[in-house]
This record gives C-alpha cells, sequence and structure tokens, in this order.
C-alpha cells in the first residue's frame, strides 16, 4: 500500500508571513517538516505542495521534491486533494507544514487505522490537554469521541462540559487524570477516493460556525477515527511560537 505524506506550504500566511522559509538552527522551517515526515515507517513518498516558487526552491535545493498548486485554494486539504489527483497512492496524510517538531511516530499513529479498516475514509490525532488554559482556549480545538474511537464533535468551546465539576478545573485535574479532555492535533490522513468526495462538499453549518474544516466530514455522515497519541508538537502560528520551537531544539541539543 503506498502512502504518500503532502506537506501544504504557503508563504503568505495571514499571520506569519514567509514562515515555511524561517531559519531553524541554519535550515528553513518546512525542510524540518519534511526530514521528520521522512522518517514515519509507513509514509512511502514526501511532497511540498506550495503555490510559491520560493518555497519551491528551498525545497529542491534540499533535494526535497514538490509540486506546485495553483494559488486559490482555500484550505491546506483543497491544496493536497489537487496534488492526490496527480500521483500514485492509496493514502495521503497531511502534514502541517508549521510543525518543525513533529515526531514521526505521530504520523504512523494516525495512518494504521486505515490499514486495518477498509471502510474508514479518514483519521486524525488528539493528546490529553493537562492545562485549565488550553481547555478554555478558543485557539486549542477540542475533541470528543465515542467507546470505539470515533469522533462525535471538535470544538473551540470547552469539550466537555463538567455541569457539576466547575471546582474541580485546575491543571492539577487535568494532569492526574480526574478529568479526561483531549486536544484534538491537527495531522489528517485520507484515503486517496475520499479526498475529491470530502472537497466538493458544500462547507457546512456546523463549519462555518466553529471555523473548523473537519466538522464537514462529520455533518455529511462520515465516520473519523481518532487515535491519542502521547508525543506532542509546537505548531508555528507566530514568530513567538517559533521561538518556543528553538527553546525546544536548544534544549535538547538537537539538529
Amino acid at each position: 500500500m503506498k502512502i504518500t505524506a503532502v506537506i501544504p506550504a504557503r508563504y503568505a500566511s495571514t499571520r506569519f508571513v514567509g514562515k515555511a522559509l524561517e531559519d531553524i538552527q541554519g535550515r528553513p522551517m518546512v525542510q524540518h517538516v519534511y526530514e521528520r515526515t521522512s522518517r514515519a515507517t509507513l509514509v512511502s513518498d514526501v511532497i511540498v505542495a506550495t503555490d510559491d516558487e520560493r518555497i519551491a526552491q528551498a525545497v529542491r535545493a534540499f533535494g526535497g521534491r514538490v509540486e506546485m498548486t495553483r494559488a486559490d485554494h482555500e484550505t491546506g486539504t483543497d491544496r493536497l486533494a489537487e496534488v492526490a489527483a496527480r500521483i500514485d497512492a492509496e493514502i495521503l496524510v497531511n502534514v502541517q507544514g508549521d510543525e518543525p517538531l513533529i515526531e514521526p511516530g505521530m504520523i504512523d499513529q494516525a495512518i494504521a487505522p486505515l490499514m486495518h479498516d477498509p471502510t474508514l475514509q479518514m483519521a486524525t490525532l488528539k493528546s490529553r490537554i493537562k492545562t485549565l488554559h488550553d481547555f478554555l482556549s478558543p485557539n486549542v480545538v477540542k475533541v470528543v469521541a465515542d467507546l470505539k474511537g470515533n469522533v462525535l464533535y471538535f470544538s473551540r468551546s470547552p469539550l466537555p462540559n463538567f455541569r457539576d465539576k466547575w471546582n474541580d478545573l485546575k491543571d492539577e485535574a487535568f494532569v492526574s487524570g480526574k478529568l479526561l479532555c483531549f486536544k484534538h492535533v491537527g495531522l489528517y490522513v485520507y484515503r486517496r477516493d475520499f479526498l475529491p468526495v470530502f472537497t466538493a462538499l458544500k462547507p457546512t453549518y456546523l463549519e462555518l460556525s466553529e471555523k473548523l474544516e473537519q466538522l464537514r466530514a462529520l455533518e455529511n455522515g462520515y465516520r473519523i477515527k481518532v487515535v491519542e497519541t502521547e508525543f506532542d508538537s509546537i505548531g508555528v502560528d507566530t514568530p513567538a511560537d517559533l521561538e518556543k520551537v528553538l527553546e525546544k531544539l536548544n534544549a535538547q541539543g538537537a539538529r
């Protein structure tokens, strides 16, 4: 089974223009993402999908594979679907281009459900919430699932709502496991045939309300498997996030 990871990378990011090319210990951020993704055991090939020649040149310079895409895509999934139509792969992994610390094991964990269940079209990841700040923050997407690991809902609001336990909303309660809550990790795996179906669907009410594209799949009755991961990463949305990445790498002495 051929599995290809695609890294959508834009230059004109709203909050951090040109972040894909920001230097991290002598290499552009997109190279860190590419190299870490390449280490995933289940991934056969890695492609950077971009509409910007500056990013394309940087990828070619380190020997990476790049596919140029249209500039009018509204989401990374749309960019992924364009690339998927051109290549020979049964499963596509959408790896965010602003995750320079992504663990290869996370990618393998997200892929595994589609390898074991031929009826499954889409999978993603979740990790434990351990702070009250993350639980309450609208910038941290929460996810709840059924007992079989199928997603019930994603939300920017606190989820679930602890009706009788608001006095327990402290960091310790989350760390100890007294309150089990999960944040969504934005790494997606799709069966190739599902991508054109998904991207052809019109945006839905809940999707537009929460500004969460994955709700479109749920509202149209598609099942999403979510796997818990013990790994954590730092998404780079702002220059401050980049500083956190550099601090972590320097503390690890890693390159």
